[in-house]
């Protein structure tokens, strides 16, 4: 074999190499093509973050752009940071475009939720939309969870990739939350319906929640690949966000105040497009859900029956 043949084999196995390096970090976004949905984030109106909103930690970490309509935060070496809703809400639409940081970011938690724990520690109610930055192969993962009226023992959690890349553009993640369900939703598609009884219902009222932190003992295998400060900072961008809630108990003047939108029948159930995309989204996307989880769970929660 001549050297320039040699050369030419190294070469190509080099590019060859490349290429499935770069094919094994995006498999999880180039597979599929979404079902089209009627888009729930168009029936609701914005809000300014900077007016909503109060810095919740990591105050040298937040910034506001664009007259307050979108948000930096940042986690560094220091600090994370997160904002915290100025109101607090019995029930809504809750929605942000979220762009996440780009790069080795296994260990990276950005979440955009609700919750009481800060003033029921013992008995919090919580709704969560929280990004994975998962494992070694950059790719991000969505995590939903639901509590009410108990401790993090009680956590219902699912786990999606996602069908893009999450850190070229933004997307939409969103909260239905009303008296008949919670539905998470990625760019318009439910990826979890959660049905409500009396029994399962959080009851009290709830901050909205953006942050980002540093999860790395629970967030990649107990700590397997924990955040690498090498490639700090790591900036998520929020931006559209959506809070239509109600902010009084829930009553006549609870109903109106959300203009029977939440509560309304368009809201009741999900309509025939929304349950055949949630059916596509959890065969093809779903990789962990506690209803599945045999060695957490001796007797299985009530809804997974």
């Amino acid at each position: 074999m001549s050297l320039f043949q040699q050369n030419f084999l190294s070469i190509l196995g080099v590019l060859t190499f490349l290429a499935l390096e770069i094919s094994s970090h995006s498999t999880r976004h180039m597979h599929y093509s979404p079902p089209n949905v009627t888009p729930l984030t168009h029936l609701f109106s914005n809000v300014s973050i900077s007016q909503q909103f109060s810095t919740s930690f990591g105050a040298s970490n937040v910034k506001f752009l664009n007259n307050g309509s979108s948000s930096f935060l940042t986690l560094n070496k220091y600090s994370g940071s997160g904002l915290a809703s100025k109101s607090k809400y019995y029930n809504g639409f809750f929605s942000a475009a979220i762009k996440l940081p780009a790069g080795l970011s296994s260990g990276v938690v950005v979440a955009f939720y609700m919750s009481n724990a800060e003033t029921n520690p013992h008995n919090h109610d919580e709704i969560d939309i929280e990004l994975l930055g998962h494992d070694k192969r950059n790719d991000w993962v969505i995590q939903t969870n639901v509590y009410a009226n108990g401790s993090v023992s009680t956590g219902r959690e699912e786990k999606f990739y996602l069908w893009f890349d999450p850190t070229q553009d933004h997307h939409y993640y969103s909260i239905l939350f009303n008296s008949h369900h919670i539905v998470f939703l990625v760019d318009n598609i439910p990826v979890r319906e959660f049905k409500l009884n009396p029994t399962i219902y959080p009851s009290k009222a709830m901050s909205v929640y953006a942050t980002i932190w540093d999860g790395s003992e629970w967030a990649t295998h107990g700590g397997k690949y924990a955040v690498n400060y090498k490639y700090a900072p790591f900036v998520v961008s929020f931006a559209e966000m959506s809070i239509n809630g109600c902010t009084l108990p829930n009553s006549t003047s609870c109903t109106k105040a959300v203009s029977s939108t939440i509560e309304g029948q368009q809201f009741v159930s999900l309509s025939k497009d929304q349950i055949m995309a949630m059916d596509w989204a959890r065969r093809k996307l779903m990789f962990y859900s506690y209803c599945n989880d045999k060695p957490r769970f001796k007797v299985m929660p009530p809804e997974c029956k």
